[in-house]
């Protein structure tokens, strides 16, 4: 009889710790559906020449796919892209440049939202074998920027960089007024400084990120945000 009970209980929807999904950010074959472009900004001994050609830093879409990302491309996806950067420093030292979304609706510094409790952040990147080093920028609820850093560029060719995000980072807010979500700030790459610095170059694909979009979800969870104006008496 106490088992026929229990069944007849109604069941109450738990946030699933299995709800675990991989989202893109971006993979650069089609910046015109972003809600964002990309900028470059880079430190004081950037090289400034007399024309555009000589001027750094620079910064465009390739065509170029990693050879482990062909197999999973139709001809329906169209032609593949790929974000490169290219630097040059007038001197040696801590030169660092750091790419970063800018809105298309107001041309400003722009953070991408990172929905859910996020695990891991995850990207290919292009190494040419040089000591420079690749950190990612991110804001968390309390709205501190922490430098995570991704790997050091000493490579050759492509490669998956998979960065994990710590759990003393805050992903959630208790303040209604506080961040929804932890956001991407930017790349940042600095070179070492006894490494050469007059022709740097380095290019980004398949920019994603994994993380449990139920985890903050609970019963009641469209309450959050009242709207009492627009209430019946």
């Amino acid at each position: 009889l106490f088992l026929s009970f229990l069944c007849c209980l109604p069941l109450v929807a738990q946030p699933s710790s299995r709800s675990v999904e991989t989202i893109l950010i971006d993979n650069f074959d089609t910046a015109d559906e972003m809600d964002w472009t990309w900028s470059v900004q880079a430190s004081k001994f950037i090289h400034v020449g007399e024309t555009d050609e000589d001027t750094y830093p620079k910064m465009g879409y390739v065509e170029a796919i990693p050879n482990s990302l062909r197999a999973y491309r139709t001809a329906e996806d169209g032609t593949p892209y790929v974000l490169g950067v290219q630097v040059s420093f007038d001197r040696k030292g801590d030169n660092w440049f750091e790419v970063y979304p800018v809105s298309n609706e107001t041309g400003e510094a722009y953070e991408i939202p990172l929905l859910g409790q996020v695990s891991q952040i995850d990207l290919w990147t292009w190494g040419a074998d040089y000591n420079y080093y690749l950190e990612l920028l991110v804001r968390d609820a309390n709205s501190v920027v922490h430098v995570l850093p991704a790997t050091m560029m000493n490579f050759e060719g492509w490669k998956n960089v998979i960065v994990q995000i710590p759990t003393s980072i805050r992903q959630q807010s208790k303040l209604r007024s506080g961040p929804e979500n932890l956001t991407f700030v930017g790349f940042r790459i600095r070179s070492a400084t006894s490494e050469y610095v007059d022709d740097f170059v380095i290019y980004f694909d398949q920019f994603r990120y994994t993380t449990n979009t139920m985890n903050f979800v609970y019963d009641g969870f469209e309450l959050r945000k009242p709207n009492f104006d627009s209430t019946t008496s």
